[in-house]
């Protein structure tokens, strides 16, 4: 009996012993850039633009040069970070506005909570969650939203201070004209304050920043590193001047957060993820008219473009001795509906057979094993594209392999292009003999797609390229 008992204790501390060395799940940092692009810091080839923080966090982690929002407009690609489907596909097809807009596009007045996001899926899981700054998925106090309109809390969010939504707010005060100006500090303060309040705990934070967003304006302070780019002789500051100043406070507030995480020794099991919601915004938009000077890299096209200056943004993964450090990723083609099923990997969370899924789970290739061929992945505009002819894509877009073929529902517009080879997309291949049989299959699942979304209103001008020739 004594022997029998002593060895039941042996195998009890045993497996206390081995429990003990299990790895706790890591915590989780998104930080997600509003409207920069994709060639805005300097690790992507920004020669004007500071960005020590950015560029460090690459050098620590994995960058990757293939990575695609899945809408070039803020709404909809935010709910594919979250939800992990095709924005379309769940009803969002533009921005989240006031209710008469909302009606007009064929979309609620939010995101519906019933849908899975990334949030609820580790709150049930038993991580802290958070939300702090932009949320625009849903409409926001200032366009009068009906009472149960659902705050970020309905996504199984624990803290949340938020724009863009209902529910708390950042102070404007004491310097209001100032407020997108200090905005990324305001951010990434309740960020740390929420790391320093859960840090015995998993966690998991959108730390979702409002700039480089118009309208740009920034303090004196923060404009004074980029004088040189003043117009001379001109008493108002240029648009570089402005841009670049934004961008680098948003950088120097990303280096504090990464600096606390150090200090508070979490660095090692915190995976930090950073992107951008889509491309840069253009000057002919009145808001933006003094300070667009956002870079969409070599690409073709801009914020609201299905081109891949509109849709491809920057990505950059840091978990030490987990993804390789110092690594540039050219090869693997990622998407932001990737990482709810990524995440969710990560965390050692199984996810519901059958729950629906457009995104994978890429863990492996952020951990640096080459990738496998993936699904296709979709893209559909229901509103005009701003700017220049040049940027003016077709409403619909597909990317499977090195192919991207872009058309207009009705048929018209038909462009194909390899990314390989061209990903400026410049050369359109779409009648050229080698292609003959790729295209109409790419068409063909393309329209099915279309076909199999959700009816709403259209921008007369949405999939146009129309210039007024002499």
């Amino acid at each position: 009996m004594f022997v029998a008992r002593f060895a039941s204790v042996g195998l009890l501390l045993a497996a206390l012993a081995a429990m003990a060395e299990q790895e706790p799940p890591p915590n989780f940092i998104f930080i997600l850039a509003d409207d920069l692009g994709w060639g805005d810091a300097m690790v992507y080839g920004n020669s004007v633009i500071a960005t020590p923080n950015i560029d460090q966090l690459a050098s620590d982690g994995t960058l990757f040069t293939q990575f695609y929002v899945a809408s070039p407009i803020c709404s909809p690609s935010r709910a594919a970070f979250m939800t992990g489907r095709f924005p379309a596909e769940v009803g969002v097809h533009t921005f989240f506005g006031s209710l008469a807009h909302n009606k007009q596009y064929g979309m609620g007045n939010a995101l519906d909570p019933a849908i899975p996001t990334v949030t609820s899926a580790l709150h049930d899981a038993g991580y802290k969650t958070a939300h702090f700054g932009k949320w625009h998925l849903s409409a926001s106090s200032s366009t009068s939203p009906p009472p149960d309109t659902p705050d970020p809390g309905a996504y199984g969010i624990d803290d949340h201070i938020t724009e863009g939504s209902v529910g708390p707010h950042f102070p404007r005060e004491p310097d209001p004209e100032f407020f997108w100006a200090r905005s990324s500090t305001l951010i990434i303060d309740e960020t740390i304050r929420f790391i320093e309040k859960h840090q015995t705990e998993p966690f998991y934070i959108n730390a979702w920043l409002l700039l480089p967003h118009s309208i740009l304006n920034p303090t004196a302070e923060q404009a004074a590193q980029y004088a040189q780019h003043a117009p001379p002789g001109v008493p108002e500051r240029g648009a570089t001047q402005i841009y670049a100043a934004s961008v680098t406070d948003l950088d120097t507030q990303i280096g504090r957060l990464l600096l606390r995480l150090d200090e508070l020794e979490l660095a090692d099991n915190t995976v930090v993820i950073f992107a951008s919601d889509n491309g840069p915004e253009v000057v002919e938009l009145r808001v933006a008219g003094h300070s667009a000077a956002g870079s969409p890299g070599p690409f073709r096209g801009v914020k609201r473009s299905l081109y891949e200056g509109g849709i491809r943004s920057p990505f950059i993964v840091r978990w030490p001795n987990q993804i390789p450090a110092g690594r540039v990723d050219n090869a693997s083609i990622i998407a932001a509906v990737d990482i709810l099923p990524t995440v969710a990997e990560l965390a050692g969370i199984k996810l519901p057979p059958d729950l629906q899924l457009d995104g994978e789970d890429v863990s492996a290739v952020l951990q640096g094993a080459p990738q496998a061929e993936r699904e296709a992945l979709f893209w559909e505009s229901r509103f005009a594209v701003t700017g220049k002819t040049i940027h003016r894509s077709p409403r619909l877009a597909i990317r499977s392999g090195n192919l991207k073929l872009l058309m207009n529902p009705d048929g018209s517009r038909i462009e194909m292009y390899d990314l390989l080879k061209d990903p400026t997309e410049v050369d359109n291949i779409a009648d050229s003999y080698m292609h003959s049989q790729r295209k109409p299959e790419l068409v063909h699942e393309l329209i099915n797609w279309h076909l199999s979304l959700p009816a709403g209103y259209v921008n007369p001008s949405a999939g146009g390229n129309f210039y007024p020739w002499p």
